[in-house]
């Protein structure tokens, strides 16, 4: 391990001096990244269980999801603000522990209220750990944004892809304490990211020379301009993360209710749909650095409509099938609407990763909720024949500037 840190310093100092990506930093970073959302995966995984075992309603399994990302939400912002002006090391092993004790007490809940707490100390977790493992991977992507953040990505995708297969194969069969077993996942991503602290700290002030020249060389334009493409930015992300919770959180009641196959088996169709998601996430920043992001959003959001709008109204085999479909196209807008985001406000790249995550995290909660408590009043198919209209929100994307004629410019 000595010998690992060693090379990666040395490559830190190559890529701050001469522009080279330091591949083993990112893919540390996405390896950190695919533990930290497999943990964080296995809470929409347990819902049937904790439904049955408490005798909760869909608007307390809303509240779950709420809770857990709001508690997220709020704080990934701040946590981005301070450390661009103040950067914090280790603190992405510090945040892990919070995932950690998140998921002993998960395990061991014996009430609504613990499984409530649990999940918001896995959000703080959260919330320390996107904006800055994305500064990192911002800061060893030797100036290829959008394949630094989409390998970044990849890694949380496939991570969340696990947990409904994790659920299907050890917690279903043997219980919601296993959990526990998990405790052993946070650990080893707290020595891992305890690793990427260390070559965190001796590229600290690289990093901010770095960014002084970024903000210096950057596109200028007009506050008004600035402030109106990042609210088409978030109304992007509130129309795909919503559509992503009623999947996420409420895909297997689908599945169990319109077509009646068993909680194991629909466990198989949410792992096929997040699985999807992890391998189309990877396109969307390279395909970006190369033909615009803009580009990239806009196939992104607005193309997956017509799937989205044919899935309530086709049966279980074709249900399976555009699942992953859309999963696989709406994966690539994230990576590339943070950077573009990124770019948009050059200097402020923590500030930036956690106003985006939070506010995807947050948005996505209370979409949960909100949808959660739709599904009461109406029915769990009506849930999805509303949410299937909202890919079509993606048509705003045409109002967005063209960042990469205004560089050329």
């Amino acid at each position: 391990m000595k010998i690992i840190q060693q090379r990666t310093a040395a490559s830190g100092v190559v890529a701050a001096d001469s522009g080279q990506t330091v591949f083993p930093i990112l893919l540390a970073l996405s390896f950190s990244h695919l533990l930290n959302d497999t943990m964080q995966s296995l809470i929409p995984s347990i819902y049937p269980m904790v439904k049955d075992s408490f005798q909760l309603s869909f608007s307390q399994i809303g509240l779950i999801t709420f809770t857990f990302q709001v508690s997220a939400s709020i704080l990934q912002p701040l946590v981005g603000l301070y450390t661009d002006k103040r950067p914090q090391p280790y603190a992405l092993a510090i945040g892990m522990c919070f995932t950690l004790l998140g998921l002993v007490s998960l395990s061991l809940a014996d009430s609504f209220h613990i499984v409530l707490l649990s999940v918001g100390l896995i959000g703080i977790g959260s919330a320390v750990f996107h904006p800055e493992a994305s500064r990192v991977a911002h800061m060893a992507s030797g100036g290829r944004h959008g394949m630094a953040q989409s390998l970044f990505q990849v890694g949380g995708n496939a991570g969340s892809s696990l947990g409904p297969l994790l659920a299907a194969m050890i917690l279903l069969p043997y219980g919601r304490f296993q959990i526990i077993w998990f405790s052993l996942v946070a650990l080893l991503a707290i020595f891992i990211l305890s690793v990427v602290g260390n070559w965190y700290k001796g590229n600290m002030d690289r990093s901010t020379k770095k960014s002084a020249d970024v903000t210096h060389q950057a596109v200028r334009l007009p506050t008004r301009t600035v402030v109106f493409s990042v609210g088409i930015l978030l109304l992007l992300i509130f129309s795909k993360y919503i559509y992503m919770a009623s999947i996420s959180s409420y895909f297997t009641f689908y599945l169990i209710h319109k077509f009646g196959v068993s909680i194991q088996n629909s466990q198989i169709y949410l792992f096929a749909f997040l699985f999807s998601v992890a391998a189309g996430t990877f396109i969307g920043g390279p395909v970006g650095d190369r033909i615009g992001r803009k580009y990239v959003i806009w196939i992104s959001i607005l193309g997956v409509a017509p799937f989205a709008l044919a899935l309530p109204y086709v049966n279980l085999f074709w249900t399976g099938v555009l699942s992953c479909v859309i999963g696989l196209i709406l994966s690539s807008a994230f990576s590339a609407i943070l950077v573009y985001a990124q770019e948009l406000i050059p200097g402020k790249v923590g500030m930036i990763a956690g106003l985006f995550f939070g506010f995807a995290f947050g948005i996505g909660g209370i979409g949960s909720a909100l949808l959660g408590n739709l599904a009461d009043k109406t029915s769990i198919e009506y849930v999805f024949n509303v949410c299937s209209f909202l890919p079509l929100i993606g048509l705003i994307t045409g109002f967005l500037p063209n960042l990469e004629k205004k560089k050329t410019a």
